[in-house]
């Protein structure tokens, strides 16, 4: 199916989209799809093993590191709703995707996106529960709080992605059936209703509150712990330490978030804004289990008692 044929069928019955990936040469479809394929091995062993670290070790169920379990989770999920299709893709001639399977993607995208914001800013209330008011820690931090910033987090990452979702679902498609991404994003573009432009602003709205009101949070936040520190001197350094790894992934998270989506790039840049974007939705969810690893002492601890464990078994067995 030519996209011409698409655009064609796609004014009678739009149902089908075609993305438009990198390159069409058989070389570069084999080299991306082998390096997708690693990179979501990649995201999947390491997110799975710090899963199953903060399950397995009772050192690590603090609401600190039981917050941290829900990271790999989210990770996990965002790389799957792409990484899979855009696998496939490599190979396919036809490089097409359902509306229904469109939606569904970009639904799961945000949601889990969404999601994982909140998390990074509950995660970021942890701490500063843990470092400005230390006495009052645990009972400000205690089950029942931990659970219902879990359910937050969770239905404030479905609730707006649904609605959206459901007005994309009413909207017309009469024009170009190409998609000029790797993956679905909301194609606004090619609706010739009227009420596009409308369901466009709500999407950047809902998703605006959730992404820069998480990220203000936090930034509060940390204003908050680093004068504390400040002011306490080392008794609060010593706590500050496990703050690092936090901070990574949210200057990392967020500032490939805005680089793709929020700074404005040239009409000419269509594959740099895919690898943006790329960066986005697949590298960061590689890369957050390697700065816990790397940059977290209990983590890096959890790790070598994990691996010692398994080494005693082996020659307890040999």
């Amino acid at each position: 199916m030519s996209p011409k044929s698409l655009q064609q069928g796609n004014l009678s019955s739009p149902t089908i989209f075609l993305l438009l990936g990198f390159s069409s040469a058989y070389r570069a479809q084999v080299t991306l799809c082998l390096c997708f394929s690693l990179i979501y091995l990649v995201t999947v062993l390491g997110n799975l093993l710090i899963m199953t670290l903060v399950w397995l070790d009772a050192h690590l169920h603090s609401p600190m590191y039981l917050f941290l379990g829900h990271l790999p989770f989210l990770d996990i999920c965002c790389s799957s709703v792409t990484l899979p299709k855009i696998r496939g893709d490599s190979f396919s001639p036809q490089k097409t995707i359902y509306l229904v399977g469109c939606i569904t993607q970009i639904y799961f995208f945000l949601c889990f996106g969404g999601s994982k914001c909140m998390l990074l800013a509950a995660m970021a209330y942890d701490r500063y529960l843990a470092i400005c008011h230390p006495l009052h820690y645990l009972a400000c931090m205690s089950k029942k709080m931990y659970h219902c910033l879990v359910a937050v987090l969770w239905l404030s990452g479905s609730f707006s992605p649904l609605i959206q979702a459901l007005l994309t679902t009413c909207l017309p498609f009469c024009r170009s059936s190409m998609i000029d991404h790797l993956f679905c994003e909301m194609p606004f573009s090619l609706s010739c209703s009227p009420n596009a432009p409308l369901n466009k602003a709500a999407l950047h709205a809902l998703a605006g509150t959730i992404g820069m009101g998480s990220f203000l949070l936090i930034l509060m936040l940390y204003v908050h712990i680093i004068r504390a520190v400040l002011q306490k001197g080392a008794g609060t350094q010593t706590a500050f330490a496990t703050c690092t790894s936090h901070l990574t992934m949210v200057a990392l998270f967020f500032s490939a978030g805005a680089v793709a989506y929020l700074v404005p790039h040239s009409s000419g840049s269509r594959e740099m804004d895919e690898v943006l974007a790329l960066l986005y939705a697949i590298v960061t969810p590689m890369l957050n289990p390697i700065i816990y690893s790397l940059r977290n002492s209990e983590v890096k601890g959890a790790i070598r008692k994990a691996l010692c464990r398994a080494l005693l078994q082996m020659f307890t067995k040999g």
